[in-house]
């Protein structure tokens, strides 16, 4: 895999992988950059959820589990000094349809977490990483990131 970084202006960056898809990534102005992108960091801990999130969906699917709507909100900690790696990360995982078995949800977030989610496998050496899951429940409003 290979990526490709350019620079925008001040510490806005503008990124590509194999997949030939430009990302935008971002800092504080007080650090050069103006905030109009994600932070590196941040985007972290998406990568995460997308990682474990479509491994999720594929083995529910592959399990016959049709879902309605599927969210996971990720709640995390660093380390206060530098290099200021996640120290604790936090996914919960909602699932919403008529009949969504917990066995299934449960067995599917467990492959993923220790099989296939290289993302997860990767941050649990840093970070204490950790789950739970909801069925059919709203996502509290505190959850929802940019909500403040």
């Amino acid at each position: 895999m290979k990526v490709f970084l350019k620079q925008v202006q001040g510490i806005t960056m503008t990124a590509k992988a194999d997949s030939n898809h430009w990302v935008t990534m971002d800092g504080s102005d007080k650090f050069g950059g103006s905030k109009a992108a994600s932070a590196p960091m941040e985007m972290l801990l998406m990568g995460l959820a997308g990682c474990t999130g479509m491994d999720v969906i594929s083995i529910l699917d592959k399990m016959r589990v049709k879902l309605d709507q599927f969210v996971i909100t990720v709640d995390a900690d660093r380390a206060p000094e530098h290099p200021k790696v996640f120290t604790r990360i936090h996914l919960k995982y909602y699932f919403w349809g008529d009949d969504v078995p917990e066995d299934k949800v449960k067995r599917a977030i467990e492959l993923s977490q220790t099989k296939y989610c290289s993302a997860s496998v990767m941050m649990k050496k840093t970070a204490d990483l950790t789950y739970s899951y909801h069925i059919n429940e709203e996502v509290p409003e505190e959850e929802i990131a940019g909500k403040k």
